[in-house]
């Protein structure tokens, strides 16, 4: 019985050590990572020439890095779309789909197109997003794809920090209807 008591008290004992001596890392599993809310497109027609796609995200008070890119990859679709980066913006808050002008504290952002994927466009910010906020980007696509049906993208973030992980936050679904679909 002494030996049982021996050897569970230094399973205990060694079992806390080992726990101890964890690496600060595994506290950012705790921390949330930004997370998709909402995507939606002010003209939703096919071959439009003046939409403009929204993609609202967050960055949790919890989240231990800054935001710096965005990538968004299309994977879905019949239509390769394109963004213009001159056009294309972003600002702190969320969209308000009654008033599409009100936007908040704008943000700066560069556009680039991904050398090693296609259909994929990274979001620069020129000031990292820090935790605690929200915001949304807005895209403006040379026009609006000629083939209507579901596009999808795949939203994902790339951190300033320590974290390796640039984890996908969400797919965004934007849908395109054609001229006879409408009527």
């Amino acid at each position: 019985m002494k030996n049982i008591v021996t050897l569970c008290k230094t399973l205990f004992v060694s079992t806390g050590l080992c726990l101890l001596s964890i690496p600060g890392t595994y506290a950012v599993v705790s921390a949330q990572p930004a997370r998709l809310l909402s995507a939606m497109t002010t003209y939703n027609e096919v071959s439009a020439w003046e939409a403009t796609y929204y993609f609202t995200l967050t960055v949790p008070a919890s989240a231990t890095d800054s935001l710096k890119q965005v990538a968004l990859t299309q994977i879905q679709g019949l239509e390769a779309i394109s963004f213009n980066p001159q056009e294309s913006f972003a600002f702190e808050g969320n969209i308000d789909t009654a008033n599409l002008s009100r936007r908040e504290q704008k943000l700066g952002i560069t556009l680039a197109n991904s050398e090693n994927k296609s259909q994929n466009v990274i979001v620069t910010f020129d000031q990292p997003v820090t935790p605690g906020k929200t915001i949304t980007i807005g895209l403006k696509p040379y026009r609006n794809p000629i083939y209507d049906g579901v596009y999808q993208f795949q939203v994902q973030t790339i951190s300033t920090g320590k974290s390796t992980s640039n984890p996908i936050i969400g797919t965004a679904r934007l849908q395109f209807y054609g001229v006879a679909d409408n009527e």
